[in-house]
């Protein structure tokens, strides 16, 4: 392979009978704001046989010119340059063109904002600069690239950067890298449709095709065209639009198209050469005598582009295969860059009656699916569901409206009606993922997934990872209890799941703006932050957003009283505190405990209600603070009376019935590091429920309690604090009535439409991260972390070790019958 000059553009132009054309070209590179050590200009005179090698001589040494020898067409021309350049970055510009000064510095520009860039697509105007040449990109159903806004007046409409499916031609950038592993430019082609083949190919391979307009260039537009037919043009229109459906389009959309696109060119040829194609009808007599008709050339051009296209099938197959076989991103991912595939393009009457018949019968429109999104979830889904199956429930439904949207859940699911479909798989079993990953165009997950799932390990979809929960932070407290080894060894599987995910994703999710510093700093130490995310974005938006835990659009309608009067203990008219969510290790129930046994004394009628005890997932066990606040209760004689636990978890569409029978909503927790960064959910319920707040300070949510005055934000572990909080916001008028009209004003903005909008946002126009090449089948730029597998036998053999080193034998035992057992249950031999 050539070795390639770091820095340099390497600018190729292809004469054909324009000498004087090129020079002028030439010239104006040389005026370009570039550095002329970092510019290699490459001329190929195309074998033009009217003494332009002689004038391009005169270009001086400074100009690489190569004698081709024949007329090799654009793509020859352009290859043949290609393999005597040296730069990194390609540039083709016609030798009709002039270039503007920024050329080629802002199309380098450009390719700093990501390794994803593949190629840039500069703005072309005429040669006086009012009209349009190419502003975007487009391709019909059936082959015919385009380039809308052409011919119109240059308004400034066109001036902002977007992904396109090719460039023309006239003017354009591609790294030299992508271009040699794309093949070049197909020569079966030889001109026309060149650009859009090797643009769609290289979307296909996972590379974005920028379209930039401050890389701007002027075009006279065909001047080698001039001396040859509108026939031989129509033939290789014809011919290679066909070659470019055939190569390119996926096998379903490819069944649909073919058949039609041919048709289509038949009726094209027939309309364009005037015919009438009932002359052979033997209901319409005459000229029998006549052996031959007299056929225009425009006609014969679409006939023998299909002939060609036969005779060319076997190679076009070979090239098919290899190309439908390296693609990365469907032809779903790409449709938004089709534009619009419904064109006619030609204004004929016969053939656009044609068109709407072929269209009309054969419904070669009909099968546009929308994008698809896999959303996964460690936890259940069902009417019982916590945090995380609540959050991607959310997610689920917020991207429904606009793609195809299919939940994972990697422990159950329950009938349930959605707007998305439903599924399960299981990480006993990791091949049940294989089929949902390879649906998708975009994932996104939460937890383990990809730590337990090859297939998403090696995939090379984009990929969203949702860390609005910093896992091995939360293992700090959740590990307490266990001896010291098995404590760290829990937080160093926890840091080595989320370092795997943040070294692969695309894009991240977080909960606040406290947890979006804390994961770029994580980033950052595992090399994510580099030139090329910083280049594409300094504020890094598009690497990680801050998408909160949100709130129903809908506001709560209660249909029961599921507290007051119905739980033993709680009368009607009783004042209610309610605990939203589990009781877990990190959060402080005692205090509150103590805080409402004290207020007890003054306030009788108070009432505590933990809302749920028991997690619906299986796999988290009761935690140690549950134990705890039941023993506390029942010591100071509160437990039935004043303080009360419902034993099992609420099921999601019921929770309203609970929280509308409390007065205010409370959270309390243990200030250290898993607080500082948390995202405390319950507190969002509240908010929905319009419950004034008491929580402890030090995480973002009593930050925003202190801040906006929705009740209470008080010091950890401070009894009395938490004592005069309370008993201030629910009996003091002025302060509960000022707290939920508050909250009313607050929650607007927890909207589940208005926290999930940067996903849906992102879901529109989804990329690789700028620091990731989209060819490779997995992985980026930066250094591997070693994760230790979550199947396999390396797996079972450092599980095993793990555990002999820290229960002995029996704990090994004891851990293979439970294994056996899983198996069993699932139906594994």
């Amino acid at each position: 392979m050539k070795k390639r000059r770091p820095g340099v553009v390497s600018v190729v132009l292809v004469n054909f009978r324009g000498a004087d054309d090129t020079i002028e070209s030439v010239a104006g590179l040389r005026a370009l704001d570039w550095p002329a050590d970092r510019l290699e200009i490459v001329v190929v005179e195309n074998g033009s046989g009217d003494g332009s090698l002689e004038k391009l001589r005169a270009l001086g040494d400074d100009v690489v010119l190569i004698d081709s020898g024949a007329n090799l067409g654009f793509t020859g021309g352009c290859n043949l340059g290609v393999a005597s350049a040296s730069g990194e970055f390609i540039a083709f510009l016609n030798n009709d063109a002039r270039p503007d000064a920024s050329w080629i510095r802002a199309a380098m520009d450009t390719f700093a904002t990501g390794r994803d860039i593949g190629a840039v697509a500069s703005k072309v105007l005429d040669w006086e600069g009012e009209e349009v040449d190419f502003v975007d990109g487009a391709v019909t159903w059936y082959g015919m690239g385009y380039k809308p806004h052409a011919g119109e007046k240059d308004r400034g409409s066109w001036d902002v950067e977007k992904d396109v499916l090719f460039g023309t031609g006239a003017a354009m950038f591609i790294r030299a890298d992508v271009f040699d592993a794309l093949g070049g430019f197909d020569d079966d082609y030889f001109m026309f449709y060149d650009d859009v083949d090797l643009g769609w190919r290289l979307n296909l391979l996972g590379y974005r095709f920028r379209f930039q307009p401050a890389s701007l260039a002027f075009h006279k537009h065909h001047a080698s065209m001039k001396e040859f037919g509108n026939f031989r043009e129509e033939y290789l229109l014809e011919r290679n639009a066909l070659f470019t459906l055939y190569k390119n389009l996926g096998d379903e959309l490819l069944d649909d198209t073919l058949a039609a696109a041919v048709l289509l060119a038949v009726r094209r040829s027939v309309g364009r050469g005037g015919l009438d194609s009932t002359v052979l009808d033997l209901r319409n007599p005459g000229g029998d005598d006549q052996p031959a008709l007299e056929v225009p050339k425009s006609t014969m051009a679409g006939v023998f582009a299909i002939d060609r296209f036969v005779e060319l099938l076997p190679q076009m197959t070979d090239k098919r295969n290899a190309i439908q076989a390296s693609r990365v991103r469907s032809d779903r991912a790409l449709l938004s860059l089709f534009g619009k595939l419904d064109e006619p393009a030609y204004p004929i009457d016969s053939y656009l009656d044609g068109y709407a018949k072929i269209v009309g019968s054969m419904d070669v429109l009909g099968n546009t699916d929308r994008r698809r999104v896999l959303v996964i979830t460690g936890d259940p889904i069902g009417r019982r569901m916590a945090g995380p199956a609540i959050r991607a429930w959310h997610i689920a439904e917020a991207l429904a409206a606009e793609n195809d949207v299919r939940l994972v859940s990697m422990t159950s699911v329950e009938e349930l009606d959605a707007p998305f479909e439903l599924a399960t798989v299981s990480h006993h079993r990791p091949s049940t993922m294989a089929p949902h990953e390879k649906w998708a165009d975009v994932i996104v997950f939460q937890g383990n997934a990809l730590a337990l799932f090859p297939a998403l390990t090696k995939s090379n979809k984009i990929l969203v990872v949702d860390v609005y929960d910093p896992m091995h932070l939360e293992q700090l407290e959740q590990g307490r209890g266990k001896s010291l080894g098995q404590w760290n060894n829990q937080i160093d599987d926890a840091t080595r799941t989320l370092n795997q995910q943040l070294e692969r994703g695309d894009f991240f999710l977080c909960a606040s703006d406290r947890q979006r510093h804390f994961w770029l700093g994580q980033l950052a130490a595992l090399g994510r932050i580099n030139a090329y995310t910083y280049s594409r974005d300094s504020e890094l938006d598009s690497l990680i957003a801050i998408a909160p835990f949100g709130i129903s659009g809908t506001d709560p309608v209660q249909s029961r009283h599921a507290i007051r009067g119905a739980v033993p203990g709680i009368g009607a008219d009783d004042t209610v505190i309610v605990w939203g969510g589990g009781l877990y290790n990190w959060f402080d129930p005692e205090t509150l405990i103590r805080a409402v046994a004290q207020l007890s004394e003054r306030h009788p009628d108070l009432r505590l209600f933990f809302l749920g005890v028991k997690h619906p997932n299986p796999d988290v066990p009761e935690m140690e603070a549950v134990g705890r606040s039941r023993a506390l209760a029942a010591e100071l004689g509160l437990l039935g009376r004043a303080v009360f636990f419902n034993e099992s978890w609420v099921p999601y569409e019921e929770r309203q019935d609970y929280l509308l029978d409390a007065d205010l909503g409370v959270s309390t927790h243990f200030q250290h590091v898993e607080t500082t960064f948390s995202f405390r959910t319950r507190i969002l319920d509240y908010l929905w429920a319009g419950l004034p707040i008491v929580t402890t300070e030090g995480d973002s949510f009593g930050d925003l309690v202190a801040a906006e005055g929705l009740g209470a934000s008080v010091p950890e572990r401070d009894v009395d604090a938490l004592a005069d909080a309370l008993e201030r916001v629910l009996f003091d008028g002025e302060s509960r009535e000022s707290a939920r009209a508050n909250v009313a004003r607050v929650r607007e903005g927890y909207r589940w439409s208005r926290t999930l909008a940067p996903l849906v946002e992102f879901c529109r126009n989804p990329v690789v991260a700028a620091d990731r090449e989209p060819s490779k089948t997995s992985g980026s730029t930066v250094r591997k972390v070693t994760i230790t597998p979550r199947t396999g036998l390396r797996r079972d053999f450092d599980r095993a070790v793990y555990y002999l080193r820290e229960g002995g034998v029996s704990a090994v035992v004891e851990r293979f019958r439970a294994r056996a057992a899983r198996r069993k249950q699932a139906g594994q031999p």
